[in-house]
């Protein structure tokens, strides 16, 4: 009987004490079966007592690994630490906050071979119950239908954590603090497919949001107008050689 693959699962995590023993206990019980499992926390440089908990969690779920950052960077820092720490050819991610399913991952899987990249580069979780305010609700529907306008990424809420990614187009992509908003953008405009899964969004156990309405309308503002920017000077010849340079099967080997 041959192993089963590796799927490795990003998860950051800033301040989520209270809810990352629970996060990991539910990815083990709904991911386990799936796949062999390579769970890295990435740290955002938490100030809460998340650090004190790390040794028990790894003793009691040996699969996890810890990497700290020694200051606040961003998700989208935290995501990269993470990918490049990654043992597995794809990459789920999913936030700390016990908010998304990992349900919705072992669905994702079903779209993908573990062990190859073929034309389908990104699986994107679409949440179809915001638990979110109305403020936020309507402020991400304006976002994602400008962002929609502009990109043409047909994905209706890329802001959702719930993400299957091949590793290493996501490590070809230009690395800049929002990135982790615009993956299927940059998927898409690499040369690959994307594809979509309906995920449950639940309503966070404990803790707070780190974002709030404003402030992320005006930074996402400028963000996109640079992301529209950057995609007009990024060119790649064929989403084969971003593979073949990294040592993946291209797709037409797939």
């Amino acid at each position: 009987m041959s192993a089963k693959p590796v799927l490795s699962v990003v998860i950051p995590v800033f301040n989520e004490a209270a809810n990352i023993g629970q996060v990991l206990a539910e990815v083990a019980e709904v991911l386990s079966p799936v796949a062999s499992l390579d769970v890295i926390l990435v740290d955002d440089g938490s100030e809460d007592q998340i650090a004190s908990l790390i040794p028990d969690l790894m003793a009691q779920y040996p699969f996890a690994r810890y990497i700290l950052h020694p200051k606040r960077s961003g998700k989208s820092a935290a995501l990269r630490t993470g990918f490049l720490a990654a043992k597995g050819v794809w990459v789920a991610t999913m936030d700390g906050d016990g908010q998304d399913d990992p349900r919705a991952i072992a669905d994702m899987v079903q779209k993908v071979d573990l062990t190859k990249v073929g034309a389908l580069g990104l699986v994107a979780g679409v949440r179809l119950n915001r638990t979110d305010g109305a403020n936020r609700k309507w402020a991400s529907r304006f976002a994602n239908a400008l962002r929609q306008s502009l990109l043409n990424d047909d994905c209706p809420d890329t802001a959702c954590g719930l993400k299957l990614v091949a590793r290493d187009l996501f490590l070809a992509m230009p690395f800049f603090d929002a990135l982790h908003r615009y993956l299927p953008a940059w998927a898409k405009h690499l040369g690959f497919d994307t594809d979509q899964v309906e995920v449950k969004n639940r309503p966070r156990a404990s803790g707070t949001s780190k974002y709030s309405n404003l402030g992320r309308a005006v930074a996402g503002f400028f963000d996109l107008l640079g992301v529209v920017w950057l995609m007009q000077r990024t060119h790649v010849p064929s989403r084969e050689l971003i593979l073949r340079s990294r040592s993946l099967p291209s797709p037409d080997q797939t």
